[in-house]
This record gives structure tokens, sequence and C-alpha cells, in this order.
């Protein structure tokens, strides 16, 4: 089994509301500055630019339960599942990514994913809090 940590956010929007905007693959850039700096569609696939080069991303089917859980083909073309949520919490809702730690990664590569994607979701919850 991998070690894994669960980074959160909570957000002052509806759950459906924050679901729609982070499924849709043309937002990534407005708030996953750290994993993306441009999205373009070709035909069936997303293709990220990252800096680390292209990788494609492919989201879960649209459902009503808030899962969020993408995968991502980096260069290699190893797919990984990221595990993501959003569920509701009152008039708002909280945004769970579970983040892997794969076996080739360090401690130190692990400990700064985690600090990225916090930074990404503070700014998702910015970008739809305004």
């Amino acid at each position: 089994m991998f070690e894994t940590k669960t980074i959160s956010v909570t957000i002052n929007r509806p759950m459906q509301e924050v679901y729609r905007f982070v499924h849709e693959p043309m937002n990534l850039p407005a708030w996953a500055k750290s994993f993306c700096m441009t999205v373009v569609n070709r035909g069936e696939e997303w293709i990220v630019e990252t800096e680390d080069g292209p990788a494609k991303i492919r989201f879960v089917d649209d459902n009503p339960y808030g899962v969020l859980d993408h995968y991502v083909t980096i260069g290699g073309g190893a797919e990984i599942l990221n595990p993501m949520r959003v569920i509701p919490n009152g008039p708002g809702c909280e945004v769970l990514f579970t983040l892997f730690r794969l076996p080739e990664m360090s401690e130190d590569h692990f400990m700064l994913d985690a600090a990225m994607i916090a930074n990404d979701l503070q700014m998702l919850k910015e970008t739809l809090e305004l």
C-alpha cells in the first residue's frame, strides 16, 4: 500500500457549482496553476501543458455524487489516479484531494506535491468565492 495524504479546502459555494467548475478541464489553468499552464481539447483527449511537458488528463464521467477522480498520463505513458471529491457542507462544500506517494517518489517530492496541491485548492477557493 502507498502512503497517502488528503488535502482539503472549504469553499463557500454550493457543491454542484464547485463540481461543475472543477469537472470542466478548460477551467484547470484558472486554479490548478502548479500543474497546468494551458489545456487544449484534441478530439476525445484533453492535453495539459505542464512544467514537465504535455500530459493527458481524463476525468471520470459526470456524476451526481461529487466524484472528481481524474487520471493523468505523463510522458512515459504511466497513468496516475488522482482521487478527488466535493462534498456538501451546509450552504458550501469541502473539496478533498488524495495524493499517493508512489514507490519512486522521495519524501521531499511527496511533501512538495502536497504543498502544491494545497496551493491549488486555495486558488480554487479564491477563484470561486469572488
